[in-house]
């Protein structure tokens, strides 16, 4: 963990803002990669994962927080009550949403605040000379949160929602892309599922698709029922209720599993799988991922077999 104050607050939109973040002791914060973030851990044990921006070899971090009124609390938090000068704790940066190796032309599709991890990403291919193009969808220009240097490259295509003219045709994007293009999307949940599928329909190769989820969608628990999880490591049995989390039966006996988000999105919690087959119910890992079987999300996924052995 890492103790970090705010040293300025931003305005950015008229439901955006911008924290930076430095080390309360001076030292310097960990270096990181484009497409990083951190948890934030706030009042009430809310843990919120925020993409970091701006330059890769500052002393500071920067992240981007926008309101939701409909959400849990920690945006409200976060634009009502930090200030320059408010503490927090923060994880080290993880990277789950990687540029990847090569130099492959990247096809970065964003929507919303989903803007956040491509703006490094840019920077980074910017740097390499290595190809992109960029098309980002925002509800209106008050939206925006492209910076005007990046907005005046020929690579970047803006689609204003408000403006039917240039609103976003996910598939003509990815039929003109080049055929060893990877692909990167980020945004709310339907617009990567929307990219996602159509990917799929035109046949690009899922190791060419990346993407990252804020958020995940409410899972339905209706049809849950109780099974069993053994520890590899001791052979000890530990039944899970058809109301409980395995990641709660894990803590109630003692095991405690690395945790964060707690809704299947961060992977923080994926466990190796060692035996039985797993009802997956997160989006951190891919379909191809999942049909392994060989990790599970204990914060959200259950079993569809009997039993699971998990490698602790």
């Amino acid at each position: 963990m890492l103790q970090v104050k705010v040293t300025s607050k931003e305005q950015l939109t008229p439901r955006t803002v911008k924290l930076t973040l430095a080390s309360t002791t001076g030292e310097a914060l960990p270096r990181w990669q484009a497409g990083a973030h951190i948890d934030l851990f706030l009042p009430g044990n809310m843990i919120r994962q925020y993409s970091l921006f701006g330059e890769l070899d500052a002393a500071t971090y920067s992240i981007a927080v926008q309101l939701e009124p409909a959400g849990k609390g920690g945006s409200k938090y976060i634009h009502e009550a930090l200030t320059t000068g408010s503490e927090l704790t923060i994880s080290e940066p993880r990277n789950h949403f990687p540029l990847a190796s090569g130099n492959a032309p990247c096809v970065f599709l964003a929507a919303g605040i989903g803007i956040t991890p491509f703006l490094p990403m840019i920077e980074t291919c910017v740097a390499s000379e290595r190809p992109f193009t960029l098309h980002y969808a925002f509800s209106n220009s008050g939206d925006n949160l492209l910076p005007p240097e990046i907005m005046a490259r020929p690579e970047v295509h803006l689609h204003d929602k408000a403006t039917k003219q240039v609103r976003l045709n996910i598939a003509d994007v990815l039929r003109a892309a080049k055929p060893n293009s990877d692909v990167y999307v980020c945004g709310p949940n339907g617009f990567i599922n929307d990219v996602l599928t159509m990917a799929a329909q035109q046949g690009i190769p899922a190791e060419r698709l990346h993407r990252e989820f804020f958020s995940a969608e409410p899972i339905d628990h209706t049809n849950d029922g109780s099974f069993e999880v053994e520890i590899a490591s001791t052979g000890q049995i530990i039944p899970v209720r058809k109301d409980e989390s395995m990641l709660e039966a894990l803590e109630d006996n003692g095991l405690f599993v690395p945790v964060s988000c707690e809704e299947g999105v961060c992977g923080t919690c994926v466990t190796r799988l060692l035996g039985g087959e797993a009802d997956h119910k997160d989006v951190f890992l891919t379909d191809k991922e999942k049909a392994q079987m060989d990790q599970v999300a204990v914060c959200c996924s259950r079993a569809k077999s009997p039993r699971l052995i998990l490698d602790l």
